[in-house]
């Protein structure tokens, strides 16, 4: 039963899985468009490198569609064992390469402001990206996931494996860390007391 792609709309990641678990292709089309983005982004923030966040993004819908088949509606939310699959490759990855250099962070460009607003913003992403990788892995994972993917600490409880109150601390700690880290870019980043 392929149904068109405007058709998929409404329904939940969770009912995508299970429409594809049965053999509609549409479905996981429309799965993979709405969650690889969010995936690739959060493993390349996390990584800063986006060849290997390509690939860990591809690692995950893998598993993805793997599972589908014994995914149990319900138990949990798609997005949210997706990112927690995505956690797990990222950390796989950041413990193989300790001690290399996380300097070069590749920014994909976006939109078509003015090419002063580009560059501004790309110095912010880049500086933004450069704090996020001296935070603690752990830190940098709530954060990102927090403020960058807009999910709540619930969810990112669920992701990291966490209570809510350590994902508080986390956020929290990661935050004020990233404030001291920033603090002397404010001018040089564009921002004003104002």
């Amino acid at each position: 039963m392929n149904m068109p792609f405007d058709a998929f709309n409404d329904v939940s990641d969770d009912a995508l899985l299970v429409l594809y678990a049965n053999g509609d292709a549409e479905a996981s089309r429309v799965l993979m468009l709405r969650l690889t983005p969010r995936v690739l982004g959060y493993a390349a923030r996390i990584l800063g490198d986006r060849a290997e966040a390509e690939d860990v993004a591809q690692d995950a819908m893998m598993r993805l569609w793997r599972i589908a088949p014994d995914w149990r509606q319900g138990e949990a939310k798609v997005s949210t064992w997706l990112y927690r699959v995505v956690v797990n490759l990222c950390t796989d990855r950041l413990r193989k390469k300790r001690g290399a250099a996380l300097d070069e962070i590749a920014e994909p460009e976006d939109g078509r402001p003015a090419m002063e607003a580009v560059l501004l913003d790309q110095d912010r992403a880049q500086a933004l990206d450069a704090a996020l990788a001296q935070l603690p892995d752990r830190q940098r994972q709530a954060v990102v996931l927090r403020h960058l993917e807009g999910l709540t600490n619930p969810e990112i409880g669920e992701v990291m494996d966490l209570s809510v109150e350590a994902v508080e601390s986390l956020t929290a700690r990661g935050k004020r860390a990233l404030s001291a880290l920033l603090a002397g870019k404010r001018e040089e980043l564009g921002y004003s007391d104002d």
